[in-house]
């Protein structure tokens, strides 16, 4: 007899490609997703009687297009609804004879354009992001509204809405063309940073970090990667990614107090996860001309995993990189980084000047990491007074608790 729980795991381990499926089949996200929805259900009341089918994504999706008819022909009113009884009879055609959904080149294709709908252009940032959540990762709506700090009601209308846009807006179930996909993709790509950077460092809320968040962003993009091989932008972000999670049990201590670089314990660091990254890097910086802003990023992330300490980190080299990132992702977070790396080389007061100069150029205001940039940097320089006034002008800005107290620990030590 199989378990529920193992019924979970294989729907979990299914969803994205029964749905992505079904969508393709019905055409409709909502039909799709309520389909999915009730194949799983008929698993969990059927499976621990009659066992793991043979195939259990095509019972899934066969299951789903027929929990789909049947939704359809409930919407028929007296009048008919052409529309609805053209889409019924095409379904009905559609391999009554229960056809085999294995791994395909179509079911990847499927799951492709799911990726690519739910990221599409014309749909608000954040709604991207909680439609990618829910439909490729297969999240429940409960935890999308607590990484968005919102009721799940309220979540639940957003996604309703998402999906209503997609459907009124006539927004194409398909992978754009090539003349369309490298800007499609980095957004795409975008999202799925977004996502990480949640986790890696949560916007909101009280926990210093949401790991889950960095699993379901690097899961979806090693998904990526295997759909659209050879792209050096995926690989970049992948090895990101995988870089910075290796480092992510170092970022707090065991009070859940965060940690800066300098402070953390290499010993613990994630070597596996390190060793992966560097190679994608090599992946991604092997097309002269093709290097992107991800790449560049993880190759700076490698050069700090790679070094046994802080103080002998190859600092020039990632002063030199931060320059190179400048000139293909200009930004004043990126000059700020940049900064801080040439601190590490030239020393605190030409990095002061730049900071100055970032502050002065206005754009940064809300974000407290500039004005701990120039507390650090005023430390070093032994201008204690000033450094302290970095600090209090900080902490205002700061939403996590974490990171106040990071803050006051920082404004402690200067001695």
């Amino acid at each position: 007899m199989i378990e529920h729980a193992a019924i979970e795991a294989v729907y979990r381990e299914e969803a994205g490609r029964v749905l992505a499926t079904l969508i393709r089949l019905v055409g409709d996200f909502e039909l799709a997703e309520e389909g999915a929805q009730e194949a799983f259900e008929a698993a969990l009341a059927r499976w621990p009687a009659i066992g793991l089918p043979q195939n259990p994504r095509a019972w899934l999706v066969n299951t789903g297009r027929h929990k789909a008819i049947d939704r359809l022909r409930r919407r028929i009113s007296l009048r008919g609804k052409l529309k609805t009884i053209a889409v019924e009879a095409a379904l009905d055609r559609q391999g009554a004879d229960e056809p085999d959904f294995a791994d395909t080149e179509e079911i990847a294709d499927d799951r492709l354009r799911l990726i690519f709908t739910c990221c599409h252009p014309a749909l608000a940032l954040e709604a991207r992001v909680a439609l990618t959540l829910r439909i490729v990762c297969g999240l429940p709506t409960p935890a999308i509204a607590r990484t968005f700090l919102v009721a799940e009601d309220t979540m639940a209308q957003r996604l309703v809405r998402a999906k209503a846009k997609i459907r009124e807006a006539g927004i194409p179930y398909e992978v754009p063309g090539r003349a369309l996909l490298a800007e499609r993709l980095a957004g795409v790509l975008g999202v799925i940073y977004l996502v990480f950077t949640e986790g890696y460092a949560p916007s909101a809320g009280t926990a210093a970090t949401r790991p889950e968040l960095c699993a379901e962003a690097i899961r979806l993009a090693r998904l990526l990667d295997q759909l659209l091989p050879g792209e050096p932008e995926i690989a970049g972000l992948l090895a990101l990614m995988l870089l910075h999670a290796a480092r992510l049990g170092g970022r707090s201590d065991s009070a859940g107090e965060l940690l800066l670089l300098e402070e953390q314990d290499r010993a613990g660091w994630d070597r596996a996860a390190i060793a992966e990254g560097k190679a994608l890097v090599e992946r991604a910086l092997a097309q002269p001309g093709r290097i992107g802003p991800y790449g560049v990023q993880a190759a700076i992330a490698a050069l700090h995993a790679d070094a046994p300490n802080f103080a002998e980190t190859d600092w020039p080299q990632i002063a030199g990189l931060y320059q190179v990132l400048l000139r293909l992702q200009p930004s004043p977070v990126v000059e700020l980084n940049a900064a801080a790396a040439l601190s590490m080389v030239e020393g605190p007061a030409r990095a002061l000047q730049l900071v100055e100069a970032l502050a002065a150029a206005g754009g940064l205001e809300s974000y407290w990491p500039l004005e701990a940039a120039r507390a650090d940097l005023l430390h070093r320089l032994g201008r204690l007074e000033a450094a302290k006034a970095a600090y209090l002008r900080a902490l205002p800005l700061v939403r996590l608790d974490a990171e106040r107290r990071l803050l006051e620990r920082r404004m402690r030590s200067l001695a």
